[in-house]
């Protein structure tokens, strides 16, 4: 079954990364999906994320004198 890879995964066969796809036996595959690494190839926009609303506070206040 052919699968696109949600995450980075190795083996002794393969080095891949995230969104490559790859012909897996059946049950890797489905073993693959299970754990959430992986999504059948055609089946990726089910899988796609929902959009957090409102801002994620990224800014950092070390460095910008506020802390004297």
């Amino acid at each position: 079954m052919k699968v696109k890879l949600l995450v980075g995964l190795s083996g002794n066969e393969y080095s891949l990364s995230p969104g490559d796809d790859r012909d897996f036996e059946d049950d890797e595959a489905g073993r693959l999906i299970d754990a959430g690494y992986a999504v059948k190839v055609g089946e990726l926009a089910a899988a796609a994320t929902t959009k957090r609303k409102g801002k994620a506070n990224v800014v950092s206040s070390e460095g910008d004198g506020t802390n004297e």
